[in-house]
């Protein structure tokens, strides 16, 4: 697997497909594989997919102090740098939608559409995860306990009449058990998510934005969704009934089909 080195990280990365250039930008604890080819494989019929690990994560290089969300979001710019990449499409899910907010509005001219899955922008109006979740998802990080990690953080992420489903359990796990997370790395993710706030700076966004949020997420609640859309009057916003936080996962081709639709149409713009 490919490293790209970006400043005084190095990024490990996958790059795939025709078309134009695709930035997937993953969540808290996830790694590029966490994406899942049911998702991936669609959209690199119609774009060069660029998916890559944080710092901290996986083969990208280890963490060595605390980071911000707008840190994130500076890696994300210098792996484009470094893949002489002069502007993409982006997408970023959770944790890597906060990225995601961050990189256009800090670079507003590398951003050609964005799309924000199952994220958050601070402010009045947003809440993270009700804190019976919270301190459950804490709970079971604390134990260390990997399999008690793992089952916690699916039936929190994934909407009730799919937490038995044990095929797609299986291959959650499998991807999760391939490339770890330490528990240090996902703590500091967390304070960096807690610390996020762009609500103020949103309608600074000229980007063509879509909003996709399952309406039964747990981990990062629906009403985030609106929120962001207030901030942004000019975005669509896209809800999927009863769907968890892990919606491409859930609705790999519906999803692939929205973010597509949502680039090409613009492009043609």
């Amino acid at each position: 697997m490919p490293i790209a080195r970006v400043g005084e990280v190095e990024l490990s990365y996958e790059r795939g497909g025709s078309g134009p250039p695709l930035l997937a930008i993953m969540g808290m604890s996830g790694t590029l594989l966490t994406w899942g080819e049911p998702f991936m494989a669609p959209l690199r019929e119609h774009f060069e997919v660029i998916a890559y690990d944080h710092r901290g994560v996986g083969r990208s290089s280890r963490m060595e102090a605390p980071f911000t969300i707008a840190e994130l979001a500076a890696d994300a710019a210098g792996l484009l740098d470094a893949l002489e990449v002069e502007s993409a499409h982006v997408l970023g899910i959770s944790m890597g939608g906060m990225v995601a907010q961050e990189l256009v509005l800090a670079h507003p001219q590398r951003v050609r559409t964005l799309c924000l899955g199952c994220t958050y922008c601070g402010g009045e109006g947003s809440a993270l995860a009700s804190p019976p979740i919270a301190q459950r998802l804490f709970e079971a990080i604390s134990s260390g306990e990997r399999e008690g990690v793992l089952r916690t953080t699916w039936e929190i992420c994934i909407s009730p009449p799919l937490r038995d489903d044990a095929e797609l359990y299986a291959t959650f796990r499998a991807r999760a058990k391939e490339r770890p997370v330490a528990r240090e790395v996902i703590s500091a993710q967390t304070r960096a998510i807690v610390a996020h706030d762009t609500a103020a700076r949103l309608s600074a966004v000229r980007a063509p934005t879509l909003i996709v949020h399952g309406t039964a997420d747990e981990l990062i609640p629906v009403q985030n969704a609106h929120v962001i859309a207030e901030h942004m009057p000019d975005a669509r916003l896209e809800l999927l009934d009863d769907v968890g936080h892990l919606f491409f996962l859930e609705l790999p081709q519906r999803s692939a089909e929205l973010v597509c639709e949502h680039a090409l149409v613009n492009v043609q713009l």
